[in-house]
């Protein structure tokens, strides 16, 4: 039984999967919430509609390779992406603590107006607090989008298929091992940046070519490790991974071994999980490799009908390792 809140339920990982099912889902829950993924899709006017929310509160809020604005508009129209809408309207609503400058908040703005210009997207409602200095930690910002879903692919947690292979858009825990660096002080002869991007201009593209397209997920809080899980345990199918083919950068290789991090469990904020019916892959991979955001992207896995609910990863020297979900954590507020 859940007693008080700690900072582990806003990992992303196990202690936050009890809280949602354990303490709001009996308040809330009905048939489109218990699907469990990061977008609701519905009918509504004859259309299929996809509706998201999200809120924000990364420390730092600027940070190598973007900001708590830019992070927010990104994460919106990727969760969107991910159930194959095309994200049309935002809203945004910012809590303020006062003293924030303005020099920071127009920084701020200013990325969310050229992330909102790439992503094609229009911010339509919103709304703005301040609340006295010491009850925030300089701005949090929360956002809802809305998207209509064109593709004939039905996109869910739940669709990983036995055979399908397993597809990551790039390199592996950018964003997490940036924030971390940020905070601690870290330097590393190549700056690691955070990988934030906006995906559905890729996603779209993808879906013009295939409907061989079961899941998409994009791995923020908890890492790669965490959401496959989600995807293993929601679609009752095994996972393996290939860690000969797992997209690391160097920097955030050599980052992890000296903090003593997986870097599988770090949050990523511009790559995403594709579950992909085997003979439609070579195509999806030429769409993507076309595609500043998909260039290195590689087959990691493939999904086996057992052990159902569980991830393992198939090591460089032939061994298995069990890849749970994220258990506490190691870095708070990442996104």
């Amino acid at each position: 039984m859940i007693k008080q809140i700690i900072l582990d339920h806003g990992s992303g990982g196990k202690a936050s999967h009890d809280l949602i099912k354990k303490v709001f889902l009996p308040f809330f829950n009905n048939p489109l919430l218990a699907e469990m993924d990061d977008s609701a899709v519905f009918e509504a006017f004859g259309r299929r509609i996809a509706f998201t929310t999200d809120s924000y509160t990364v420390n730092p809020i600027i940070f190598p390779g973007g900001n708590i604005g830019s992070l927010a508009i990104h994460g919106t129209v990727n969760d969107l992406a991910m159930c194959g809408a095309r994200p049309i309207y935002l809203s945004v609503g910012f809590i303020i603590e006062e003293g924030l400058s303005f020099e920071v908040l127009e920084i701020i703005l200013s990325s969310m107006k050229k992330a909102i210009a790439e992503a094609e997207v229009s911010v339509i409602a919103g709304d703005t607090k301040v609340v006295p200095k010491g009850q925030a930690d300089k701005i949090f910002i929360n956002t809802a989008g809305i998207g209509i879903v064109e593709t004939n692919c039905i996109i869910s947690s739940k669709g990983a298929k036995i055979g399908d292979l397993v597809i990551i858009s790039g390199t592996i825990g950018d964003h997490g091992m940036a924030i971390l660096c940020q905070r601690e002080g870290i330097n590393f002869e190549t700056p690691i940046k955070s990988d934030t991007a906006p995906l559905n201009k890729l996603v779209e593209k993808i879906l013009k070519k295939t409907n061989g397209i079961h899941v998409m997920r994009d791995p923020t809080r908890g890492g790669v490790a965490t959401s496959l899980n989600e995807i293993a345990q929601q679609s009752k199918v095994g996972i393996e991974i290939w860690e000969e083919t797992l997209p690391f950068s160097e920097s955030v290789l050599g980052a992890a071994e000296i903090l003593g991090i997986d870097p599988l469990y770090l949050a990523n904020e511009g790559k995403f999980l594709a579950f992909i019916k085997r003979d439609e892959v070579d195509k999806v991979l030429n769409v993507m490799h076309s595609h500043p955001y998909g260039k290195m992207a590689t087959v990691i896995g493939e999904v086996k009908s057992e052990p159902k609910g569980r991830v393992w990863l198939k090591t460089k020297s032939g061994g298995k390792r069990l890849l749970d979900m994220l258990i506490g954590e190691p870095l708070p507020r990442i996104c």
